[in-house]
């Protein structure tokens, strides 16, 4: 307040304009830090928010089973296709076994799929363990060789866990070896029945032709 000058009222106000150019200098150098850290703050947690959303759903992949066949199996439908029959010498059996490779494949091929893009998006967006696990698996995947997700699915699980700030699951509780979900028959019966229904509608309409044509080959009427 020393350099203050109120002696007269020239001096008074530019006394006042000096500190009000003061505080609105503060002011907007404080509102100014602020939003950058707001930004940065929100910018973080959509960052955040998007790799729980992503790791979360790659652990529904890898670890959304716990009964039957708990590995991934590699095979493509060729390689059931051309896989050697060994117990069906016949063609008949050879014919059934390829009947039966092909049913099973497309269930199989879709676990796969659903797996390797799992295992990307883990390896983009995974810990150091993590992306060892799933680099490891994605290499056996490659080579042909069965792949068990038990191990990497425990790593996500203590990790998002850790993430949203839940305690982890404590060891007496005995949890069951995880593997990958088996794919959902919804989606395909809806195809199938879209299917039929556009036999259907096929078979209608070739109906619909063959009636136009025993009209037109009608006799016609006597005069």
């Amino acid at each position: 307040m020393r350099g203050l000058d109120f002696s007269s009222w020239q001096a008074m106000l530019s006394t006042l304009i000096g500190l009000a150019v003061i505080t609105l200098i503060g002011v907007g150098i404080r509102l100014l830090v602020m939003q950058t850290l707001q930004q940065r703050r929100e910018r973080e947690n959509r960052q955040i928010n998007e790799r729980l959303r992503t790791l979360i759903a790659a652990y529904k992949t890898l670890g959304g089973s716990f009964t039957g066949a708990l590995d991934v199996d590699p095979r493509h439908l060729r390689d059931l296709r051309h896989a050697p029959h060994e117990d069906h010498p016949d063609d008949a059996a050879l014919r059934l076994a390829d009947a039966v490779a092909t049913a099973g494949s497309d269930r199989a091929r879709r676990i796969r799929d659903a797996v390797e893009a799992a295992l990307s998006d883990i390896i983009l967006l995974g810990t150091d363990e993590q992306v060892r696990l799933a680099a490891h698996a994605a290499t056996e995947l490659a080579q042909g060789r069965a792949v068990p997700t038990a191990a990497l699915v425990v790593s996500l699980r203590d990790f998002i866990r850790g993430a949203l700030d839940l305690a982890l699951i404590p060891a007496s509780v005995a949890i069951p070896r995880q593997g990958p979900a088996r794919p959902s028959a919804a989606a395909k019966g809806k195809a199938d029945g879209a299917d039929k229904g556009g036999a259907k509608g096929g078979g209608g309409g070739m109906g619909g032709m063959g009636g136009g044509q025993a009209l037109d080959d009608a006799p016609d009427p006597p005069r």
